[in-house]
């Protein structure tokens, strides 16, 4: 995703509700995601829906792998040998 530029991407909710379209079209144009604030403080993050999908995505992937090096942390993981076999076994099935 690409990075907020502090002085075209933060914008005030008052200016965003008097102009929705050019902000949606901003955001499609530079698919960079929109901060808005609200008596100066952070409020709302726009962004481009499929830029959203894909971060959803990579964040389950980067929770699976969290998880799984819990899961070893604690003992509860199988050797990459025993796994490798048993997912070869399951596809010559």
């Amino acid at each position: 995703m690409s990075k907020v530029k502090i002085v075209e991407d933060i914008r005030p909710l008052s200016e965003f509700r008097a102009s929705v379209a050019s902000f949606v079209k901003q955001i499609h144009e530079t698919q960079r995601p929109l901060v808005l604030t609200q008596r100066g403080r952070s409020v709302a993050v726009l962004m481009d829906a499929q830029k959203f999908e894909s971060m959803q995505e990579r964040l389950d992937i980067l929770e699976d792998i969290y998880r799984a090096e819990e899961q070893l942390a604690t003992g509860e993981g199988i050797p990459h040998q025993k796994a490798k076999e048993a997912l070869l076994e399951g596809i010559t099935r």
